[in-house]
């Protein structure tokens, strides 16, 4: 007797509903995403077994390269309209519509105040590389009003709820880091955080 051969019939499965969601999560986590910004020097954080995080808002970032040279970004682009509309009132200096713009659009602080102006007023491209010979100064021998003092406290005065961050490379000499610290003891900020990369925990801790 001869055995009945079953008819195969392929198995269609319907994949529309996967790919609405599949565009439904894309879409979520592009808008939800925080973008760091980019940073004018290339900075290799030491590692560390602390896991406290910074928040995502209301964040003033020090940035420190090996050569001691300071860069600083608020997070906020209304503060950074407010902290240079001040730093003009303060320094005697006006800025055009476009210039602060400029200022907003640019993510680091990370030249002399008297250079201001001029900086603002290059193309954004051009902007990336002046902005890496300079750095703001901090010698208060050679910048007695010490400027980072200046930036930092106008913009603690602009937000007072900036939590205060020093991301530093991991061959920066303590020395520099140290005086970014002190100047912001000198100013009576002494709760900031140190950015570093997470590592493993040692076994048996």
């Amino acid at each position: 007797m001869s055995k009945v051969k079953v008819k195969k019939q392929d198995t269609f499965i319907d994949m529309t509903a996967m790919s609405d969601v599949t565009v439904l999560l894309l879409t979520f986590f592009m808008l939800t995403a925080n973008f760091i910004p980019k940073e004018p020097i290339q900075v290799m954080t030491p590692a560390s077994v602390s896991e406290v995080k910074i928040p995502e808002y209301d964040v003033m970032t020090i940035l420190i390269d090996p050569q001691g040279q300071v860069f600083m970004n608020l997070d906020r682009p209304d503060d950074k309209r407010k902290v240079l509309e001040s730093i003009g009132k303060q320094y005697n200096l006006t800025f055009t519509p476009k210039q602060i713009l400029s200022f907003v659009n640019q993510t680091h602080i990370g030249v002399p105040i008297s250079r201001l102006q001029s900086f603002l007023d290059l193309p954004l491209d051009e902007q990336d590389e002046v902005i890496k010979k300079f750095g703001i100064p901090t010698d208060t021998i050679i910048s007695p009003n010490n400027q980072l003092a200046v930036w930092v406290t106008t913009a603690t005065e602009i937000n007072e709820n900036l939590t205060i961050a020093i991301k530093a490379d991991q061959s920066t000499p303590y020395a520099l880091v140290k005086n970014v610290m002190s100047t912001l003891q000198d100013l009576k900020k002494n709760r900031y955080s140190l950015i570093t990369t997470l590592k493993t925990m040692p076994a048996g801790v």
